[in-house]
């Protein structure tokens, strides 16, 4: 079993659409970032390639280069997942929590497990998100950006070369 962490925050700005765990979240700002910014799918990411050895997003796929200029982290997620898995491991379990003072993200909740899931290519059951807000407090509070946490759980997978 190996264990990783991903953490990740934006600012929010205007002129963008608010992605969040790849839903797209009515609300009057988006996260400032070159991809399309979505912290959650961000921090879930850097936990899976931490659990496996795998270094970063920013390593991965850097905001240098144009190739990842607003691409969906749906879509990079379903690429880290298959990383994880050439690398010998299977997703056991995701959790995850989005810091954010507004908008309010639990209507949205259910369908971003679902979408997070199906890109990692495990049951919805697997993948749990919660949001909260900081009561106030710091540049979360204060409506300037969200941020996200998540824990990512992985088992190696192992063959069973015994005789039937």
């Amino acid at each position: 079993m190996r264990v990783g962490v991903g953490m990740d925050a934006h600012a929010l700005a205007r002129g963008r659409p608010l992605i969040v765990g790849g839903v797209e979240v009515p609300y009057d700002r988006g996260l400032e970032g070159h991809s399309d910014a979505d912290v959650l799918t961000h921090a879930i990411m850097d936990a899976l390639l931490g659990a496996a050895g795998l270094g970063d997003i920013g390593r991965l796929f850097p905001d240098t280069d144009p190739a990842y200029k607003d691409i969906s982290s749906v879509s990079l997620l379903r690429d880290v997942a298959g990383r994880v898995a050439g690398k010998g491991y299977r997703i056991i379990n995701v959790d995850a929590v989005v810091m954010a003072q507004e908008p309010r993200l639990s209507p949205y909740r259910e369908e971003m497990e679902r979408l997070l899931a199906e890109a990692m290519g495990i049951n919805e059951g697997q993948v749990s998100v919660k949001a909260t807000t900081t009561e106030g407090m710091g540049f979360v509070g204060r409506k300037e950006g969200m941020a996200a946490l998540a824990v990512a759980l992985l088992e190696e997978i192992v063959e069973d070369h015994t005789p039937s």
